[in-house]
């Protein structure tokens, strides 16, 4: 048998089984960040968040069947989604720290 690691696939109940190990991971690490720091931690994954895109990209290139259709589809929309999502939250963010126009002075020789 030949074993090319390129060619074996992982089996599904261990990809599962670290697929709820993240999710777990991420709500437990999220869970500890104060309401003041998601903008702002938001604002600095969106690095991340391109990154999880482009791999997400990648897995659709090399879908092969209905179901990876549909799951890699879903993994670049959703990765799309969470790109934009964090551009917004960030362009509200820096939004709020804008100086907005001087109110006009009422003409003092008018009176």
């Amino acid at each position: 048998m030949n074993a090319d690691p390129a060619t074996t696939s992982m089996p599904i109940d261990l990809a599962f089984t670290i697929f709820v190990l993240a999710i777990m991971c991420g709500v437990a690490v999220i869970s500890k960040v104060p309401a003041t720091l998601h903008t702002p931690l938001m604002s600095g994954a969106n690095s991340i968040h391109g990154i999880v895109l482009v791999g997400a990209m990648i897995i659709a290139v090399a879908a092969d069947n209905p179901v990876s259709y549909v799951v890699s589809f879903l993994a670049v929309a959703f990765a799309t989604l969470n790109v934009v999502g964090g551009y917004v939250v960030t362009d509200r963010m820096l939004q709020m720290f804008k100086r907005k126009p001087a109110a006009p002075k009422a003409d003092r020789a008018e009176r």
